[in-house]
């Protein structure tokens, strides 16, 4: 799987737990399988979304969508 398809399917593996209002488990999930590809394992968006998610800044379904679709 190259890095797009990857990154596609870490999305696609998160947003599922968006519509469940499970929003640390999607940010969790997001991070989880980013780390099992050696091209996005250190993506600075994990750590930044860690820091976004403990201040409170992912704390709707509508905010932690656009982070998580905002991957790239």
């Amino acid at each position: 799987m190259n890095r797009d398809e990857h990154l596609a399917w870490c999305k696609k593996r998160a947003l599922k737990y968006i519509a469940t209002n499970d929003l640390s488990q999607a940010y969790a999930s997001m991070a989880s399988d980013l780390g099992m590809h050696p091209e996005t394992k250190s993506h600075a968006a994990i750590q930044l979304g860690m820091v976004l998610l403990m201040s409170g800044q992912l704390n709707t379904p509508e905010k932690m969508r656009k982070f998580i679709e905002g991957f790239n």
